[in-house]
């Protein structure tokens, strides 16, 4: 009886004060794009019989939705409120009749009216959208992408914003996990930021328009793997969206790499094998030697080709397949059978090959410097570009000059007065190469004005250190050989330290700069050693220990380190080094380090060099004179009286290993021939 009287007293209330429906206090302000719910609701439903609510626009009475007989009549909207327009069903018993309009667009601003009808009763309320029109949306990809190495993917980035794709202030691209911007969109004009990515990534032209903006990134690398930001300026707004490019797998090219560097080392340890640890004849020596020479180095000469093409940069590749390709030639000039040849071969080994090595890759060099020159053009004055050009244009033709000397001096097919010409300007360029590649390298790396500190002092001495000076300084002023050779050294060291200083500040802003100056230090030691042998009469000791790390050693070396470096940045997308030129060239520089000890110390070297080997002569000698007197007592006792046995030490040419006498006495007959004249000679 309480109950019911409660009942009666609540429906008498409701009559009086009649059905009131709430709604905002104020206009909505929501920006494009965005969902907005708009409030409509009664304090408290007492049933949903007969329960009508109907949303509409003010101005035009459009039905924007409709909740009757207990469900949401969704064939009654408007077309364009259709999967955009919801009621939140599960509050509609409790008396929230609130609407939720998705993806708000510009022609949703104006006045909305909920009205709500319970049996003889209605009421309504009105509510208004005010769309701010500013708005810059960027989305990428959910998931992350997966490619092979050498494959070509998209990156996805879509913006939405009022304003128009054409009037963006910027679009950017950065790999954020390395702080590189590998895109930049302005001006209606795409570029490439950085060399890494140069011809490998575009945009879709025809899609820009439409606000798409995704990247194509071509001939993926391992190095590629990474976050990736789709950055969007317009309208002093700005909006990012990343995507992430997930763990790249080996490529064919990979594949064929790795094959081409075991197949360097493990041919560079057969045939030292076969050499110095069995006892072949001395013509299958020779040949295995000269298989040694060019087998090892023409195939990591393949493996840094490949590594170019998928992996390193210009500079670092092509360095590096200049190293491989030349340095046959210093090989052949320290091998220990170098007597072998014949003629004009034996003569251009000893007097030309270590020359034409320094000559060729300087070109190689000084054209790496031109494109990376070229490279950051947009950041030189006009002044600045032309003398680069003057410069590089001047140091190719004293190359030339050097060049055409060599090949003159060898052929002798030239007039006397005409190769007299070019032994004075290979002369020149032997001197002045070095001040040129100095002032190259400082304007190439926008330290222009440093180049010129000290290149009136430079050719000086380089010009001092290139003089005869046995014939100066030991036959015409009695100084000793200790003494030439000390100054000579201690001049040389002084220089070239000099250089490397000055090199390396002009490459202390360069993110390359160790493998650059590593690069420099080799070239300016291979300078140093041509010098030398133009300065003083030599006979480079033949130790065959040094020749082996020369040959094997540094093959080893370096392929090892080559997939080391190729196994790290495909599975961490970063290797151990990250650039193949620091462990490339300093194990070079080291070869060509021992080489100028050798040199240099030569006339003290050699007589204990040939001290050791008479008394390992000896020795080995007395040690096959024990076995032969063994034997024949062993034989005397036997029934056939034979006395012939043999120490199988004896019917074998000593081992290449150890046979450093003989070949230091063949050497030796070979620098009696008569010595072509030299350009480094005075």
């Amino acid at each position: 009886m309480r109950g019911s009287s409660c009942v009666l007293m609540s429906v008498l209330l409701l009559i009086a004060d009649g059905l009131i429906v709430k709604g905002p206090s104020g206009p909505l302000v929501a920006p494009l794009g965005s969902s907005v719910v708009l409030p409509c609701s009664v304090d408290e439903l007492l049933s949903v019989k007969d329960l009508e609510v109907e949303w509409r626009r003010t101005d035009s009475e459009t039905l924007v939705h409709l909740y009757q007989d207990g469900e949401s009549r969704i064939e009654s909207q408007q077309q364009d409120y259709q999967d955009r327009a919801y009621f939140f069903t599960d509050q509609i018993q409790h008396g929230n009749f609130s609407l939720r309009l998705d993806d708000l667009r510009a022609e949703d601003e104006g006045q909305y009216k909920c009205k709500v009808y319970i049996q003889q009763e209605s009421s309504e309320t009105v509510v208004e959208i005010k769309v701010n029109a500013e708005r810059l949306r960027v989305s990428g990809s959910d998931q992350h992408i997966s490619a092979s190495v050498g494959e070509d993917v998209t990156l996805n980035c879509s913006v939405d914003s009022h304003i128009p794709p054409g009037d963006f202030e910027e679009v950017s691209w950065k790999k954020t996990d390395e702080g590189i911007q590998v895109l930049l969109y302005q001006d209606n004009e795409a570029h490439s930021s950085n060399e890494r990515y140069i011809d490998r990534v575009e945009l879709f032209p025809a899609e820009i328009p439409k606000g798409n903006f995704s990247l194509r990134l071509k001939s993926i690398r391992t190095e590629d793997k990474g976050v990736y930001m789709c950055e969007v300026f317009a309208g002093g707004l700005s909006a990012n969206a990343t995507v992430v490019l997930e763990r790249l797998g080996f490529s064919v090219v990979h594949i064929m790499m790795l094959i081409l560097c075991i197949s360097a080392s493990g041919s560079a340890l057969l045939l030292f094998y076969l050499i110095y640890c069995r006892s072949p004849t001395k013509d299958t020596v020779f040949r295995l030697q000269m298989f040694l020479v060019f087998c090892p180095n023409v195939l990591m000469f393949l493996a840094f080709v490949l590594w170019g093409v998928s992996e390193g940069s210009l500079f670092e590749s092509v360095s590096c397949c200049a190293l491989y390709f030349l340095r046959p030639l210093l090989l052949l000039w320290t091998a220990p059978y170098i007597n072998n040849f014949t003629g004009n071969i034996k003569t251009w080994v000893q007097y030309y090959s270590y020359v034409t090595e320094y000559i060729v890759f300087s070109a190689v060099f000084y054209s790496v410097l031109f494109k990376s020159a070229v490279d950051k053009s947009l950041n030189y004055a006009g002044f600045e570009g032309v003398m680069i050009i003057i410069l590089f244009v001047i140091v190719i033709l004293f190359t030339l000059f050097y060049i055409i000397f060599l090949l003159t001096d060898f052929t002798g097919k030239l007039s006397e007065r005409i190769s007299t010409i070019f032994n004075v300007l290979a002369g020149i360029s032997f001197d002045v190469l070095p001040s040129l590649q100095f002032i190259l390298l400082f304007y190439s790396f926008g330290s222009a004005k440093g180049g010129f500190i000290i290149v009136a002092v430079l050719p000086v001495f380089t010009t001092v250190t290139r003089y005869n000076w046995d014939a100066l300084c030991g036959q015409q002023m009695g100084c000793s050989p200790a003494v030439r050779r000390s100054v000579w050294l201690t001049l040389m060291m002084l220089i070239n330290a000099v250089l490397v200083y000055f090199y390396i500040t002009a490459l202390e802003n360069e993110k390359d700069r160790v493998g650059w100056t590593c690069v420099i230090v080799f070239l300016q030691s291979l300078w140093a050693l041509v010098n030398f042998t133009g300065s003083f009469t030599f006979d480079l000791p033949s130790v065959v220990a040094v020749y082996v790390f020369g040959s094997v050693g540094v093959v080893l070396l370096n392929s090892v380190a080559l997939m080391t470096e190729l196994i790290l940045k495909t599975v961490n997308g970063e290797g151990a080094t990250g650039d193949m030129r620091i462990i490339v060239f300093s194990s070079e520089l080291l070869f060509i380090l021992i080489l100028m000890i050798l040199l240099v110390f030569e006339p003290w070297i050699t007589p204990c060099l040939q001290s050791c080997s008479k008394a390992m002569k000896s020795r080995r000698a007395a040690a096959a004179g024990s076995q032969n007197q063994e034997s024949q007592n062993a034989a005397a006792d036997s029934a056939t009286g034979s006395n012939q046995n043999q120490n199988p030490a004896e019917s074998h040419e000593m081992k290449p290993l150890l046979n450093t006498q003989n070949q230091e006495n063949s050497r030796s007959a070979g620098t009696e021939e008569t010595q072509p004249d030299s350009v480094v000679s005075q």
